[in-house]
């Protein structure tokens, strides 16, 4: 498995006390080859971050970098589809960020064209890392999965520590208004959902990177929990938003909740 870690940017803040350490020491990336369920090949994406750093989740805040996947280079690929770890929730210079530090395992399915083949994975991949301050970093992944391969435990265990679904947390009502604003609309979700712990996070996901979305304000009234954020498209003004490909999650200090679809109330 070949993986080329390239933090040109960072070094480039030489003036920055993050830039003195060697970018190999502030991340590191291992290709876990995972193993074969028929049409689908599991691995997965193993960082691990010097101490003080931390990289983003796919919906990094108003302050992160999102991560993005080129897998177009591959051989014997129809699809990739990634499977995140319930992230931590940090605060940057007043300002809500959504990742993870230390070390994370990022599984994905691999969709084969042909499950007897073995798959060429040649990806690039793009993630943000930070500190004091925040850079971008770019992998070249470039290795084979064979077509046979064992259940790997460390990827299990990053499976099983994704968040939970609405139905595993006993979600029952979901509501979503929408509002026309000036520059695009305001969404306000009400879940019944019992209270998963400390100060809940909600982040609205609209589908679609083109739109901006702020940090959702949320308050709790007993077992209903009430998220409300503005989304702003392109063209700076009110747009038809797609509630089937709206992700609703919930993060608090003891589960996290994933909900897809945001049904009008």
């Amino acid at each position: 498995m070949l993986i080329r870690l390239f933090l040109a940017s960072c070094l480039a803040l030489a003036a920055l006390p993050a830039a003195a350490t060697p970018p190999d020491q502030i991340l590191k990336a291992e290709l876990l080859p995972g193993w074969r369920e028929g049409g689908r090949h599991i691995a997965a994406l193993r960082l691990k971050l010097a101490p003080g750093w931390k990289t983003y989740w796919r919906s990094p805040g108003e302050a992160g970098i999102p991560p993005e996947f080129d897998w177009s280079g591959s051989r014997n690929v129809s699809g990739v589809r990634m499977h995140w770890p319930v992230p931590h929730v940090f605060s940057l210079n007043g300002m809500q960020t959504i990742g993870y530090r230390d070390e994370v395992v990022l599984p994905f399915e691999v969709e084969t064209r042909d499950a007897r083949e073995p798959v060429r994975l040649r990806a690039r991949v793009d993630l943000g890392v930070c500190r004091d301050i925040c850079v971008p970093a770019e992998f070249e992944l470039d290795g084979e999965l064979g077509p046979v391969g064992a259940p790997d435990p460390i990827i299990s265990a990053a499976l099983r520590s994704r968040p939970e679904t609405g139905r595993e947390a006993g979600v029952g009502r979901v509501a979503c208004r929408v509002d026309p604003i000036d520059d695009g609309l305001r969404l306000t979700a009400e879940l019944d959902l019992p209270a998963t712990g400390g100060a809940e996070v909600v982040v609205m996901e609209p589908g679609t990177p083109a739109i901006w979305t702020s940090e959702a304000v949320t308050s709790r009234q007993g077992a209903r929990l009430v998220a409300v954020s503005d989304m702003v498209g392109p063209d700076g003004v009110p747009f038809a938003l797609d509630r089937s490909a709206v992700t609703l999650t919930v993060l608090g200090d003891r589960r996290a909740v994933e909900i897809r679809g945001c049904p009008a109330p």
